[in-house]
């Protein structure tokens, strides 16, 4: 869901979203949004259930990006784009990465190659292969679970909104 200011009271939203998979996707004008949120339907509950674990997830980030290392912050990241594909792989830019983690592109070479080195991903021209997702999720902070379960708990699979 991008543009939740828009039911929120909000009438833009000041940033940028990046697509990083293929799939569909669903164009709604923010009027028939706004409009649907007003009464208590199911397209409400689940906004606000999604708002929630998106908060919860701005939250662990920022502390994740205070308190834990680049490679942690990285294999966070790889898993978290995962969930949300249906592929052990993502084509991705190590400028775009560094822009997501708001770090020079130097480092997520450094962690990236600190991964390939340990063979948990493969990494080569903007595509990322996870190699081995147990290690990788061994090798992750608790970030990535604590966030990982606040989704599952408010928008878990086949949820009938």
């Amino acid at each position: 869901m991008i543009g939740i200011a828009s039911f929120l009271s909000g009438e833009c939203t000041r940033s940028q979203a990046v697509v990083l998979g293929a799939g569909c996707a669903y164009r709604l004008r923010a009027e028939l949004v706004k409009n649907e949120f007003k009464h208590a339907s199911p397209l409400r509950h689940l906004l606000l259930r999604y708002t929630q674990a998106l908060i919860a997830q701005t939250g662990q980030i920022a502390a994740c990006n205070r308190h834990h290392s680049l490679e942690q912050q990285l294999c966070r990241w790889i898993l978290s784009s995962l969930d949300r594909l249906r592929s052990n792989k993502l084509t991705v830019t190590q400028a775009l990465i560094a822009a997501m983690l708001g770090v020079r592109r130097e480092g997520v070479t450094e962690a990236a190659g600190k991964l390939q080195a340990a063979r948990l991903i493969h990494y080569s021209r903007g595509k990322i292969t996870v190699l081995d997702r147990p290690q990788l999720e061994h090798r992750v902070c608790e970030c990535y679970a604590v966030v990982k379960r606040e989704y599952d708990r408010l928008l878990p699979a086949g949820i009938a909104a």
